[in-house]
C-alpha cells in the first residue's frame, strides 16, 4: 500500500502539485491509509486512487466534473468521479446523468458506466476524497484528502482558463468560491442522485452547456457518446 499512496501521477500533475506532497498532511494521509488498508477493505485499489490525473493529464484539462467520494461497492470505484469499471451496474447517481446526457444532446443511453472516454478528452473526473472505506460512505473525510483536491480546484483556475467547472450538489457547489468565474464557466446544479434529482438537475443541460462554452473560446468539444 505505500507504494499506492505514493504519487505516482502524470508527470505535468506532479510537477505543479509538488509542494503538496511535502506539506505535513500528506504524510499523515498517507499513514492514516496505512491504518485503513491493514483493517479493511478500500476502494479504490492503490493503482486506481490517482486515476484521474493519470488519465487526464493538467495540459489537457477543460471540463471538471466534481464529485465528492468514490463508490463503496465491491468492483465499482476505480478513481473518476461518478464512472464504474466495465459491465458493473450503474449506480443510481450514474443513472440519472445518463438521464440528462440523453434528454439534452440526444445521446443514446450509454451501456457502459465506464467515463474513461470522457476523461481522456479532457473531462476531470475529481472526487474531493479520492479513497473510501468499503460499505461506508464518507469514511475518508477530514483526512487530508480535502486540502489536496482544494489545491487541485485553485491551481486549474489559476493556471489554465476557459475551463468549465460542473459543481453537482451543495459540497460541490462550496468550491465555487476558489474559482475565478472571470475567466472561467461554473455550471450549478443539484446533485444528480435520486434524492435532488428532481430539484434542477434533471433540465439543468449540462453537457450542451458546456459544448457552447469550450466552442465559443475556440476549444474542441467533448464527444459525449459513450
Amino acid at each position: 500500500m505505500t507504494q499506492s499512496i505514493d504519487p505516482k501521477i502524470d508527470a505535468s500533475w506532479k510537477q505543479i502539485l509538488s509542494d503538496e506532497f511535502t506539506k505535513p498532511y500528506f504524510p499523515q494521509l498517507k499513514a492514516f491509509l496505512l491504518e485503513e488498508k491493514s483493517r479493511y477493505t478500500v476502494y479504490p485499489a492503490g493503482p486506481n486512487i490517482f486515476n484521474a490525473f493519470n488519465t487526464t493529464p493538467f495540459d489537457r484539462v477543460k471540463v471538471v466534473i466534481l464529485g465528492q467520494d468514490p463508490y463503496h461497492g465491491p468492483g465499482q470505484a476505480h478513481g473518476l468521479a461518478f464512472s464504474v469499471q466495465d459491465g458493473v451496474p450503474f449506480p443510481p447517481s450514474l443513472q440519472n446523468i445518463f438521464k440528462e446526457l440523453h434528454d439534452d444532446i440526444g445521446c443514446p443511453y450509454p451501456q457502459n458506466g465506464n467515463l474513461t472516454h470522457w476523461a481522456e478528452q479532457g473531462v476531470f473526473l475529481l472526487n474531493t476524497v479520492l479513497t473510501v472505506r468499503s460499505g461506508q460512505a464518507h469514511s475518508h473525510k477530514e483526512q487530508g484528502w480535502e486540502q489536496f483536491t482544494d489545491a487541485v480546484i485553485r491551481t486549474i483556475s489559476e493556471q489554465k482558463q476557459h475551463v468549465v467547472f460542473i459543481l453537482w450538489g451543495r459540497p460541490a457547489q462550496m468550491k465555487a468560491a476558489m474559482i475565478d468565474a472571470s475567466k472561467h464557466l461554473i455550471i450549478r446544479a443539484p446533485h444528480p442522485s435520486p434524492l435532488s434529482a428532481y430539484r434542477g438537475f434533471f433540465g439543468s443541460k449540462p453537457f450542451s452547456r458546456t459544448n457552447a462554452y469550450l466552442q465559443a473560446n475556440g476549444i474542441r468539444p467533448v464527444d459525449w457518446r459513450l
